[in-house]
């Protein structure tokens, strides 16, 4: 009997994009499955013929693509190529990608880039409390209060801000670790004690730390993605026959992209 999998399943293990946003263009009728509409949890099997907007997609047979990106302010974190300054654009890299999550256009830092659908939804799951580390500016002196409410939490967005660790820098710098992801959250926590952030800076993500110059990019090594997946809980699939031949010829340089006249 032939293995069956979730039609979200299916199309982020073929790159073409993330469990969630599959989930959307069933729901929106985009899917279609040997020609009659895809519903949510449909399941597929690799004889049958999967097509989004009339394309057809097929189980992928190239090596995964993960790479560390420090996007600079300025670049929007989406895949839509009408938006100017997107970072698909940007980073003109020569196989289909996006990004794991976001950095708002205002703030700079570390981000993830792969074409691995599948890993993209267990690294944005809320229930797996992967930390992320920033490094934060403001307009105004920083007080203990400020520092212990922040890490406390605080109420944004109809919820209670999951409690984070908070570590002054200087009088109007501190470091932030975050195991959730709401919209906009440490700029909406300092609004809300009465502080306006003046830059943002993604320093880590899990195992990763930001370690290229701004603008560029590196494709992470076997051993950052051994242990990317092991966090994640994924299992291995032969992870080492499937990512050592890449390696082997991909350089670990920082890699600059064109920039913005």
């Amino acid at each position: 009997m032939e293995e069956q999998k979730r039609i979200n399943k299916f199309i982020a293990e073929t790159g073409f994009c993330s469990r969630r946003e599959a989930d959307k263009l069933v729901a929106d009728g985009k899917v279609t499955i040997n020609g009659a509409l895809a519903e949510m949890g449909s399941k597929v099997t690799p004889s049958d013929e999967v097509r989004v907007n009339g394309k057809l997609l097929a189980e992928r047979t190239d090596k995964p693509v993960y790479l560390a990106f420090y996007k600079p302010v300025g670049i929007e974190c989406t895949t839509n190529q009408t938006v100017r300054h997107n970072i698909i654009d940007y980073l003109n890299y020569p196989e289909r990608i996006f990004p794991i999550g976001r950095l708002d256009k205002a703030s700079e830092g570390l981000i993830f880039l792969t074409n691995d659908g599948d890993i993209v939804n267990k690294i944005l799951r809320a229930h797996y409390h992967h930390e992320k580390e920033y490094v934060v500016t403001v307009d105004k002196p920083i007080t203990d209060r400020f520092i212990q409410r922040m890490g406390n939490g605080v109420p944004i967005l109809g919820t209670v801000t999951r409690k984070c660790k908070v570590t002054q820098i200087d009088r109007f710098t501190f470091t932030i670790i975050l195991t959730q992801g709401l919209n906009r959250q440490i700029r909406r926590m300092c609004e809300y004690l009465g502080y306006e952030v003046q830059t943002l800076k993604r320093i880590r993500i899990m195992n990763i730390s930001l370690d290229v110059p701004k603008g560029r990019y590196r494709e992470l090594t076997p051993a950052e993605i051994d242990q990317l997946i092991e966090q994640t809980g994924r299992e291995r699939e032969n992870l080492q026959e499937r990512l050592l031949p890449k390696a082997d010829h991909a350089s670990s340089r920082p890699t600059e992209r064109k920039r913005w006249k």
